[in-house]
């Protein structure tokens, strides 16, 4: 697709999940809707059954939003709304 519109690999826009950006690294990446029940997701917080499980899920979560910011070489651009991710205050410490 990028050929037919006159693009090279350098000079398109690449949507796809926190979970496929390892490994790819972009000169900018927007890390989108980084709110308070996206991410972690409220359903998956929900859907636990113990404290380990409960853990895992941060663990997780967190690591996917830390994979996803570092694929930017040059330039991150993070949104939320109020109230942001609990995981945007771990990542400025």
């Amino acid at each position: 697709r990028a050929a037919i519109d006159g693009l090279d690999d350098t000079d398109r826009i690449v949507t796809a999940p926190m979970s496929l950006a390892k490994g790819l690294e972009f000169r900018a990446v927007a890390v989108m809707a980084c709110d308070d029940e996206v991410i972690p997701l409220q359903e998956r917080i929900e859907a636990v059954g113990d404290d380990a499980d409960l853990r895992e899920v941060y663990d997780t979560e967190r690591h996917l939003l830390y994979v996803a910011c570092t694929r930017a070489r040059d330039h991150l651009h993070i949104t939320s709304v109020d109230p942001a991710s609990e995981f945007i205050d771990d990542m400025r410490a």
